[in-house]
């Protein structure tokens, strides 16, 4: 032991004299640094183990990921694969990491560490709600598979092709070439319309033609139309139906099929509708506008008001005769009154 004394300097108000006792024993030091040395010593044959065990258990997890991975590509489902795959491959290093620390530490207890990232698992899941169930529905829209990536799909608004479906969103290109992120949250909670699920898709346009052209050879013309656009498939044939008696003309639906692929539907409509327009015109047949007839009268007439006998426009009398004004009438009664 070594003691200090320092004295205040003369001509202090108060001085003071500090006693400082410093104890240093560098046996206990060295001590703890032996135990430390000794317990890895002790641990070392442990920490070689385990490292062995999460080496084999990675080793074990990427080649899983690898078969997985393979399977898929003969399946045709790569997508699936990758993001499948990956999940469970970290399954398995977690697992081996958890084995690796029980080895380890023997008095670690796997039950309680479990339990508590069961615990800690709550707080992650509330805290990354979202991307969890992201990821969950991408998981389950690359098992269920309602369609998959090449496909051209209409959800929320946004029409394009799946170029792929990852862990969080589902990634689609527009026809404008722009790149559309969609949740795959929104896409498994919300209807989607699969363009591409068959081969054919129908399409259909509604041609007016005029109340005094015949509808045989309207529709004749039509399906011979079709038969000369681009794009057009034979089978299922196309058909032409009376849909609409309109104001101005009789409206026929149009019906075809084409290749469901969507620059094949545009291009197979813009054929048929040139044709159709180009056939109807040669033929003489009236693609007429819309007409609007405007009557107006006083409402004076005889025949006003009364039902069954009054007509929208001119009334029209048994005899063909327009009725006359009720003054006119009147007046002609009169004159043949006194004549």
């Amino acid at each position: 032991m070594q003691a200090f004394a320092q004295e205040a300097p003369e001509g202090s108000a108060n001085p003071t004299t500090v006693d400082q006792a410093v104890d240093f024993d560098p046996s206990i030091a060295l001590g703890k640094v032996e135990a430390w040395v000794v317990g890895v010593q002790q641990l070392l044959p442990n920490i070689v183990v385990a490292l062995v065990v999460v080496s084999i258990f990675f080793l074990a997890g990427w080649l899983f990921d690898r078969l997985f991975n393979r399977w898929a590509r003969r399946k045709s489902r790569d997508n699936l694969g990758e993001v499948l795959g990956a999940f469970i491959k970290w399954i398995i290093i977690l697992f081996g990491i958890l084995l690796g620390l029980t080895i380890i530490i023997p008095s670690l207890n796997p039950a309680d560490l479990l339990a508590g990232l069961g615990i800690g698992s709550v707080a992650i899941g509330f805290a990354f709600k979202d991307i969890l169930q992201n990821w969950l529905a991408g998981l389950l829209l690359l098992i269920r598979q309602p369609f998959q990536v090449g496909d051209q799909i209409v959800v929320n608004g946004y029409e394009g092709t799946v170029d792929w479906i990852e862990t969080r969103a589902t990634i689609i290109t527009t026809y404008d070439r722009r790149r559309v992120i969609i949740p795959n949250a929104d896409v498994y909670s919300n209807a989607v319309t699969v363009n591409t699920a068959h081969q054919k898709r129908r399409s259909q346009y509604d041609v007016g033609i005029g109340y005094g052209d015949d509808i045989e050879t309207a529709r004749a013309v039509i399906l011979d139309a079709l038969g000369r656009a681009e794009g057009v498939e034979t089978e299922p044939k196309p058909e032409v139906l009376v849909w609409d008696l309109a104001a101005s003309w009789v409206t026929l639906r149009v019906r075809w099929w084409t290749n469901s692929v969507r620059t094949d539907v545009v291009h197979a409509q813009a054929a048929a509708l040139q044709e159709i327009k180009r056939a109807l015109d040669g033929a003489g047949i009236d693609m007429p506008f819309e007409t609007r007839v405007t009557l107006l009268h006083d409402q004076t007439e005889t025949l006003d008001g009364r039902r069954g006998k009054q007509r929208e426009g001119w009334p029209l009398q048994p005899d063909g005769r327009t009725p006359e004004p009720a003054r006119l009438e009147k007046q002609s009664a009169e004159v043949n009154g006194k004549s």
